[in-house]
This record gives C-alpha cells, structure tokens and sequence, in this order.
C-alpha cells in the first residue's frame, strides 16, 4: 500500500507521516525530497537546471521507482509526505505506482488558508537556526496560494481530503487511519 501525503508546505504532512509510521506495522517513510536533493547537486551548473527539482522528468521517474521497489522489498506500507500541485506532475508520479498493482491512498491534507499561514508562521522547522527556519517560513507563505490554485483546480477532487484545520495532529491520524481501513 502507497499512503501519497499531499497538502500545503507546513499543514502537517510530515507530522502525520512520523504518525502513521508508528501506527502501521511494518511501513516506512519514504521522502521524495531526498530524490529531489541528488539531482540538484547531479544537475548543478547544467544547461537544463530546474528551479524545482520536480520539473525533472527524471525526479518523477526515480521516486515512482523508489516508492514502488520499497513496497515491493518490504512488503509493508510506504508513506510518502510530498506536495505535488503540478497535475501532470501527480499522474507522472501516481500511475505507476498504480499500475504497479498497489493500492494508492492520496490523502490530501487540507487547512483553511488563516490557519495555515497562522501554522506557518509560529512553526520552527530548524530550532536554533532562525536565519534557516525564516527562510522555510518565508518560502511556504509565497507557495500557499499555488496550494490553493491546485486544490480549487484538481487536488481536491483526486485524492481523499482530510480538512485539518481544526483537527490536532492525533485526530488527523485518526481521521487519515479512518479511511485507510474503509478503503
């Protein structure tokens, strides 16, 4: 089983992540992220560099082979916390996995745009570095309306929304559980 954690930068994705991690036997995290930092350092100085490591075609292709060669290896869930707003982007990423036989769950983690920028603005992604946790903060702040666009636009109808604006983080995995087990 695939559990894709897509949202908003700091709704909580990689909150729930950890949580589901140790509510489900045998799964892993897996954090496309990582894929996303090998390119960069791979791609640096080239003539095709991406701002976004996810406009890399090959980003999409390794972390769709990532997820799916873990779950394979492990045999247990793998969670992965990643925003993706570029639709295309989602399909490159989502049909193989799919394709592969594997239940895919997209959760879509939701938070009203207030509190969202509220949750932004108080969280400390690196304590003792303000200077680095400013510039996350900074960064999630000018992608929340992008979030928006993609939720009005296609988010919302393709993966299963989970509204954790009023929701504390053990009701969000309660809530994320809830559906694991209906679907």
């Amino acid at each position: 089983m695939i559990i894709w954690l897509n949202g908003p930068f700091g709704v909580g994705k990689s909150t729930l992540a950890a949580e589901l991690h140790h509510a489900l036997k045998g799964s892993l995290v897996a954090d496309p992220e990582r894929v996303g930092d090998l390119l960069r350092g791979a791609m640096s100085g080239h003539e095709l560099t991406q701002l976004d490591y996810q406009d890399y075609p090959p980003w999409r292709q390794v972390t769709a082979t990532l997820v799916t060669s873990l779950a394979a290896y492990t045999g247990g869930p793998v969670i992965v916390p990643m925003t993706v707003l570029d639709p295309h982007h989602a399909t490159d990423l989502l049909t193989p996995l799919r394709e592969a036989g594997l239940p895919v769950h997209h959760l879509v983690l939701h938070a009203d745009p207030d509190v969202l920028q509220q949750r932004i603005t108080t969280s400390d992604e690196f304590p003792g570095d303000p200077v680095r946790s400013e510039a996350v903060r900074a960064y999630r702040h000018r992608r929340a309306a992008d979030y928006q666009k993609a939720a009005d636009s296609w988010m919302h109808a393709h993966g299963h929304v989970i509204d954790a604006s009023t929701l504390a983080p053990g009701q969000t995995l309660q809530t994320a559980l809830a559906h694991l087990h209906t679907t």
